[in-house]
């Protein structure tokens, strides 16, 4: 399918449908740094139980970039402008980091029109340390670009372990981020501020995470998990903080069939 553009607010959001129609809707949303490239390994398998619409968060790939800071309210307010355009009235939503936390703002203020969510290798709040963490990255960008980024941010993604070619297809999306889009999305995590609100959440939730993930530890979504009503939770070994493109297969196994579930 090509891509489409989606009108958010004055936000050019770029987005593509894969799979049959009239299969249930399922909304992927990606991390800073990436593009809707980085599910491609997932449509496969995604597209047996589902049409999949996934699209480039703002700030990224072929999205506008507008100068921010932004909001996860903003975020939030671009997945139901996506989820209006294409007429899904419910969807299931399944995000990685930043477009997992996302995922999390749209169960929250939006339950009905969430079936049920994933949520990968994300945090729900920014204690000091991580709000310190943006900062530093924001002023080396400032001064270098996405390149003075780049192999920290491979180094975070991945083990040493994973496949080389895996961290190349990671290297050409990060490089490929616009620095204002990076900037503004920085500034939505810094005021991250989910968690004390999840035991209000009514959407089922599955939360994964790379046993190996520094920055969205296990032990911090294990709490995540335990806070949310009747959640569940996978941890996959050997991984890192973008597992899906580091195991696939593995990843699909911490998947399981929860969004294929009735």
């Amino acid at each position: 399918m090509t891509r489409f553009t989606v009108d958010a607010g004055g936000v050019a959001l770029s987005a593509r449908v894969d799979g049959d129609e009239g299969k249930p809707w399922l909304l992927l949303s990606n991390s800073l740094a990436a593009d809707l490239t980085m599910w491609d390994d997932q449509i496969g398998l995604l597209t047996r139980t589902h049409r999949v619409l996934r699209y480039d968060t703002r700030g990224h790939g072929q999205s506008g970039a507008p100068v921010g800071p932004y909001s996860f309210d903003d975020l939030v307010a671009d997945m139901v402008a996506l989820l209006d355009h294409v007429g899904a009235a419910r969807a299931d939503v399944m995000g990685l980091s930043l477009g997992g936390m996302t995922a999390l703002g749209l169960g929250l203020a939006h339950p009905g029109r969430v079936r049920r969510m994933v949520v990968c290798d994300a945090r729900a709040d920014a204690p000091p340390p991580f709000v310190q963490s943006w900062d530093d990255r924001i002023a080396t960008i400032r001064a270098g670009g996405m390149a003075a980024v780049v192999e920290g941010t491979l180094a975070r993604w991945f083990t040493p372990a994973a496949d080389p070619a895996v961290p190349e297809r990671a290297r050409a999306m990060i490089l490929a981020t616009s620095p204002i889009g990076y900037e503004g999305c920085a500034g939505a995590l810094k005021r991250l501020d989910y968690l004390r609100h999840l035991g209000g959440m009514t959407v089922p939730v599955r939360y994964i995470v790379g046993a190996e993930d520094m920055g969205a530890p296990p032990a911090a979504m294990r709490a995540m998990a335990e806070a949310t009503p009747g959640a569940s939770f996978a941890e996959i070994p050997g991984t890192a903080h973008v597992p899906n493109m580091e195991n696939p297969a593995a990843f699909a196994a911490a998947l399981g069939d929860f969004l294929g579930a009735a």
